[in-house]
């Protein structure tokens, strides 16, 4: 992405978190950069594609905040950390990560990452791909119910960082499960 499709990038996620998803267009995007809307098709292209840049840096702004060091359990909770500090970071973007289809260089980056951990944790390559989606599904769902007011004033003890953080835990329990029946014995 040059410095100008950034620009615009920028502005969309900027629009998106102060008025919603639904306020980003080309020409929200263009009053904001003080130009016309049709100047920015030559670097965007259409609106599906500065929806799916918007998904981009939103992902590689996550992707960023991973630690690459430690066990499998600490990287998989710090994916985690990452995926709710975006959503809190960015309320009205986030909810793109959820709605656009997988398939930009970053969300397969995601995909890779998470499947990653799950082989390092002993996981077999048979059950990744099930557990990966279940895993993806846990971060990114609860946190755009987070911050996204769907949960409502119904947190437990702790609030949802101690929900979200026992629901962390009974997945990689499961993990551990999984990777306990998968071992000779």
């Amino acid at each position: 992405m040059d410095e100008k499709q950034g620009q615009v990038v920028d502005q969309a996620i900027a629009i998106a978190d102060e008025r919603g998803i639904d306020a980003v267009s080309m020409r929200a995007v263009g009053q904001r950069l003080g130009l016309s809307p049709m100047a920015i098709y030559p670097y965007i292209g259409s609106k599906d594609a500065l929806l799916d840049g918007m998904v981009e840096r939103l992902l590689r702004d996550l992707l960023a905040m991973v630690p690459e060091e430690g066990g499998w359990q600490d990287r998989l909770r710090g994916v985690s950390r990452a995926v709710r500090e975006l959503a809190r970071r960015h309320p009205g973007a986030y909810p793109l990560i959820m709605s656009r289809p997988g398939a930009t260089a970053e969300a397969r980056r995601l995909d890779d990452l998470i499947s990653e951990i799950l082989r390092a944790g002993g996981v077999p390559d048979a059950e990744v791909p099930r557990l990966e989606r279940l895993l993806a599904t846990l971060l990114l769902g609860f946190a755009n119910s987070e911050v996204n007011g769907r949960f409502g004033a119904g947190q437990g003890p702790g609030g949802w960082d101690a929900e979200f953080a026992a629901d962390l835990d009974d997945e990689i329990r499961l993990i551990e499960q999984i990777v306990a029946r998968s071992e000779p014995a």
